[in-house]
């Protein structure tokens, strides 16, 4: 698989070593990725080949000891090194003019420590192996079980979604190497009762192949339940309620919370309050977050895109905020240890500091002791969006469904759909309860503001916190 990257690999080397001639370090990335999406629903089938990943490409990355300049590129042979060596001496010589009199930011070379690997992941089924005509059927079986659960269902929609990717990076004192792939799938239904329509959502993935397909059918009950559900919700009173998240919730509150706020590119432009915390509390000593490749999940991976190595970064330690997530380049400039977390969308796209698996550690209770505790309350599930002011901390997220708890026990009453709002170190700090049992999801991506995709997974235990609902 993607054997292409072997065949110049010589030739990436030579290039590194020419650029090295003149600079005091040089970098390579080179991609080689395949990605592919499927549906089926009422309107028919889709198969669409174009999409996130970028296709095949190179980014080349030198330092000056003044400023930092990248050339990315789509094909590449060792005669086109003396022109690759041009336009970065261009490009680096026009960055450095129109500078004038303002003075560069202190950028230090990248340490550059050398370390060899290559990696691949595990998987089943390689969706390219099974085909087109296979997955199509596999879908359109699983929606007509789906359509067959209730004869209110008027509609189910399937999707999936595939990535298979190999990245090589080498610089001068590194020569790295992995595959890796990230299956994932999405199962929406629609039910009616007269005029009224609900709609319920869920998404599966896993790192690896079709296999995840198999999750989907396990999911289908669930899915037309929390729908029929909904048909009976109500608006919820606005106000701060105990409230048990499920899962997935804790996952959203995770990356929106303490997510977007600790990513260090922003410490650099000041504008994150997370810098002025660090060493201080931030939650309660029950929460305790990490993001990195130590779990097994769409966003794991052994280097990211600037070829630092990927690890456990623990962000949060029982409640003290004790690092951010960085990129190489910012941690240069802030002079601190780069976590792995320097992402592209592409090899087109500049990099930036971005979540991996970002989550909460488990804890010692159940759900069941949860809701329990609970005098008056709401079990919340199926979160669908979300948005945080890293400036300030202030946290906005829509939840699909809340289910009321009275006095320890839910009441089968359905509330939908539900504005999750408050101060993030508020909300932190009123954790009283962790889960025992941890799950994380990457069925979705996460942008740099408005654009920069990258592919994450976040998650965690149950988790019991006071919470603003409206």
């Amino acid at each position: 698989m993607f054997s292409n990257l072997d065949n110049i690999r010589p030739a990436l080397k030579s290039l590194v070593a020419a650029l090295r001639e003149d600079y005091p370090y040089a970098s390579v990335l080179a991609v080689e990725d395949a990605w592919r999406r499927w549906s089926v629903s009422r309107q028919g089938v889709s198969i669409d080949a174009s999409g996130f990943g970028g296709g095949t490409g190179f980014v080349v990355r030198v330092f000056d000891g003044v400023g930092c300049a990248e050339y990315s590129f789509n094909q590449f042979s060792e005669e086109r090194i003396p022109k690759i060596k041009a336009l970065i001496s261009e490009r680096l010589a026009a960055q450095n003019k129109a500078l004038g009199d303002i003075d560069p930011l202190p950028t230090p070379l990248p340490a550059d420590e050398p370390a060899a690997l290559s990696k691949r992941c595990d998987y089943k089924l390689d969706p390219r192996e099974l085909g087109d005509e296979a997955i199509i059927q596999k879908l359109s079986s699983i929606r007509e079980k789906a359509l067959k659960l209730d004869e209110r269902i008027m509609e189910s929609q399937l999707g999936m979604a595939h990535r298979a990717y190999r990245k090589v990076f080498i610089s001068g004192n590194r020569d790295l190497d992995q595959t890796y792939m990230w299956t994932t799938c999405s199962l929406a239904m629609m039910v009616s009762r007269g005029q009224e329509l609900k709609y319920s959502y869920q998404g599966f993935s896993n790192l690896g192949g079709a296999e995840v397909l198999d999750q989907v059918e396990s999911g289908l009950e669930a899915v037309a339940r929390t729908a029929l559900d909904l048909l009976d919700s109500q608006p919820i009173p606005p106000g701060e309620y105990d409230c048990v998240c499920d899962p997935d919730t804790t996952g959203m509150i995770v990356h929106e919370a303490f997510g977007h706020g600790v990513e260090m590119d922003m410490f650099v432009k000041d504008r994150a309050l997370g810098r002025e915390y660090i060493d201080k509390y931030v939650a309660s000593g029950l929460v305790t977050m990490h993001d990195g490749s130590t779990v097994q999940e769409a966003a794991t991976m052994a280097f990211d895109d600037e070829g630092t190595l990927t690890g456990d970064t623990v962000v949060i330690d029982r409640g003290v905020l004790k690092t951010g997530m960085c990129d190489a380049l910012s941690a240069a400039r802030l002079g601190v240890k780069p976590t792995g977390n320097g992402r592209r969308e592409s090899y087109e796209r500049k990099a930036y500091t971005r979540m991996t698996n970002t989550y909460f550690e488990a804890g010692e209770h159940s759900m069941e002791e949860m809701i329990s505790s609970i005098k008056y309350g709401f079990l919340l599930q199926q979160p669908s969006s979300g948005m945080e002011d890293p400036k300030n901390w202030g946290i906005q997220c829509m939840v699909s469904i809340a289910r009321e708890i009275k006095d320890g026990r839910l009441t089968g009453k359905v509330f939908s759909p539900i504005v999750l709002t408050g101060y993030v170190p508020d909300l932190l700090k009123s954790v009283s309860m962790m889960g025992r049992d941890m799950k994380l999801a990457g069925g979705g991506f996460c942008g740099k503001g408005y654009k920069e995709w990258v592919k994450v997974s976040d998650g965690g235990p149950c988790m019991k916190a006071r919470i603003r609902l409206g």
